[in-house]
């Protein structure tokens, strides 16, 4: 049986992503802070289309550092880790506080940096390891008004390169998924003159759907991506400055 840590399983992407493994025979974890219901009614979904796997609920807040060892304890067997939970704050970096600054550092950057050391050598007793983060191409070009965003998702995407190195000789690989403008509930801030400025700016013209970022994480968890480590797969509709 092969297992994955999807974190941030009730957020647009983590839940895609949770769909798209399942359909690949994936048995899952299913990560949460507050919105347990929505997870409850996918675990439903997932055990009604594939009962010959295997699902649970994980609950914990990856602000915390503290979560990590009770998240640990959770796990059992382990062939994969997904990073899909996350946040913004929107804003000019001159309003923005210390405590606002730790907490997206530590969500986006430390806390899942730890989980990693924390389950590693679990990952690493697996054959073909896969650790996949979702980035934003803000970490690649970065973004006004989201300047510390951009900041911890440009941190992400360095720690994939760096941490690839070091893990490589054990088959375990590590990538990222750098996604562009896509229509999630993090993007429902937008007016609509706003949505339409943005859509202008974006080649293909129109945001990206979650299932478009699924795909490219279920991919990276297939044997056939053994060779894939340390890269960030941008998947914006050709929209990168």
């Amino acid at each position: 049986m092969k297992i994955a840590l999807v974190t941030g399983a009730s957020g647009d992407i983590g839940f895609s992503i949770c769909q798209s493994l399942a359909a690949d025979g994936w048995s899952l974890y299913l990560h949460y802070h507050s919105n347990k219901q929505k997870v409850i009614q996918l675990l439903k979904e997932l055990e009604q289309s594939f009962p010959k796997q295997e699902f649970f609920l994980v609950q914990a807040d990856l602000s915390d550092a503290t979560a990590v060892s009770a998240l640990k304890n959770q796990l059992f067997s382990l062939n994969a880790l997904v990073f899909a939970h996350g946040t913004t704050e929107f804003g000019l970096l001159r309003d923005l506080t210390p405590e606002s600054m730790d907490y997206l550092w530590n969500m986006h950057v430390k806390v899942p940096i730890l989980i990693a050391q924390a389950v590693q050598e679990k990952i690493h007793r697996t054959e073909n390891g896969r650790i996949v983060f979702i980035s934003s191409i803000y970490g690649e070009m970065g973004s006004s008004n989201e300047v510390f965003y951009s900041t911890v998702k440009g941190a992400q995407i360095a720690f994939v390169k760096a941490y690839s190195k070091e893990v490589a000789s054990w088959g375990l690989t590590v990538n990222a998924v750098s996604a562009g403008a896509i229509n999630t509930q993090m993007n429902s801030h937008y007016s609509g003159d706003e949505l339409l400025d943005l859509k202008s700016e974006i080649p293909m013209g129109r945001l990206g759907e979650a299932s478009e970022i699924s795909f490219w994480v279920q991919q990276l968890l297939k044997p056939e991506s053994a060779y894939m480590t340390g890269q960030t797969l941008t998947v914006s509709g050709g929209w990168l400055k």
